[in-house]
């Protein structure tokens, strides 16, 4: 038996909260969307009936539109800011107001496979609540049909205070309707979180988008921040992918057709979004129509949804490799030296597993096994020298944020299955 398994089945126990996972207990005590997704395929090696359980609970939450929100409020906390009270949504379950990354569909899928027979009946509400947040990607998000789905909040990234977001973010004001009244640096070092002034501007987008009533179309002609994000991008994709897979399975023609259109729409956005001279993809900023130039790991995200030309595929190891030189931890989630660089505060330098997990499957996808593999050593030997902590510090190996996290855990029992 590995002991660091069993310890990780213990975090995942621990966070139970009835049949979802919170990401650790008091810093995050609600359900959050990627994570429960990430921690879904943790469960799916040793317990479907869970895994099931956690998507389940997980589209509780979903809004009549098809948007799946970042938090479910499934019960009452005092130890978060913000809470129900502050986003002010009118679902029959408190959500916040928001979206984060669509991993869902990626782990329905493989909690599907794992499942075996009799697994269609279960799966199906899933996949309709996976296709209805798909579309919602696309029509709330992508309203002029680019390809590529847009963020309102940085917290929709779940990449909250990255540096991708600092030249947008400075436009947005610092007032709030909302006093901010954090919690977060009463659990954490604040050294590791994001700043006050961050803090402020998040709170300033939540209140606009309050005020426009969570409408998606007057919060598109409203929103002071507006990114056409590539890693959401590639996220959806591969969920796409995914979802396309699963309609065929279950002789969902229409569906399938559909989703193949948003696939090919996305595919070739993203592959414009291809800047050589950077060895990287990057963001757009649709308010001021530029380049996201900040060097983050979004960059080479597109490896988990796309098939790459070869040179393409060895730009970004290459580039890759060049930032994870004479690291403890790979991969940073910005790139070591710039001066945004912050090895231990938050989305700003560290290594984060599941970030990891999403690039050793791109790796792999476009015929880089060994690199993966070097990866995911490299992830596996972090949390069995500092245990499952939220992230680490790619310089020290330090394990930072949030312990016993269980998106960590899920993803260690993820690694280590082979």
């Amino acid at each position: 038996m590995n002991l660091h398994i069993d310890h990780a089945k213990r975090i995942l126990v621990a966070n139970d909260r009835g049949g979802y996972t919170v990401p650790t207990d008091r810093l995050y005590p609600f359900q959050w969307n990627w994570d429960s997704a990430f921690v879904a395929m943790g469960f799916a090696l040793y317990d479907i009936d869970r895994a099931y359980r956690e998507l389940e609970r997980l589209t509780e939450g979903q809004w009549a539109d098809g948007m799946i929100p970042h938090i479910v409020f499934h019960q009452p906390s005092d130890t978060y800011f913000p809470g129900p009270d502050v986003w002010r949504t009118k679902h029959t379950i408190p959500t916040s107001g928001i979206t984060q990354p669509p991993v869902f569909a990626i782990a329905l899928r493989k909690v599907h496979e794992r499942a075996g027979k009799h697994a269609e009946a279960r799966t199906l509400p899933l996949y309709e609540a996976a296709l209805k947040w798909h579309r919602w990607w696309y029509s709330a998000r992508d309203p002029e049909r680019t390809g590529l789905v847009a963020l309102h909040h940085p917290w929709e990234s779940g990449s909250d205070n990255s540096p991708a977001w600092d030249v947008a973010l400075a436009r947005v004001p610092t007032t709030t309707v909302t006093p901010v009244m954090r919690k977060d640096t009463g659990h954490v070092n604040a050294d590791m979180r994001p700043r006050d002034e961050d803090y402020k501007r998040f709170i300033h987008l939540l209140d606009t988008y309050a005020a426009c009533g969570w409408n998606p179309a007057k919060q598109w002609e409203e929103a002071p921040f507006k990114i056409a994000e590539i890693q959401t991008t590639a996220i959806l994709l591969k969920a796409g992918e995914d979802l396309e897979h699963l309609a065929r399975l279950f002789g969902r023609t229409e569906d399938a057709t559909e989703i193949a259109d948003f696939n090919d729409r996305s595919r070739r956005a993203m592959l414009a979004q291809w800047r050589p001279a950077l060895r990287r993809f990057v963001s757009r900023d649709l308010i001021s129509g530029e380049d996201v130039q900040a060097a983050t790991q979004a960059g080479f995200i597109p490896l988990l949804s796309l098939d790459l030309d070869k040179d393409i595929a060895d730009a970004l190891v290459t580039e890759m490799k060049t930032w994870s030189k004479g690291l403890k931890v790979a991969f940073p989630t910005t790139k070591p030296g710039v001066g945004s660089w912050e090895p231990k505060r938050y989305w700003r330098g560290p290594a984060w597993a599941i970030i990891n997990w999403l690039l050793i499957d791109g790796l792999q996808r476009n015929g880089h096994p060994d690199a993966g593999e070097e990866l995911r050593m490299s992830t596996i030997a972090a949390i069995e020298t500092e245990g499952f902590a939220e992230y680490f510090d790619p310089v020290t190996g330090e394990g930072c944020g949030g312990l016993g996290f269980s998106w960590t855990a899920a993803a260690y029992i993820w690694l280590m299955r082979v």
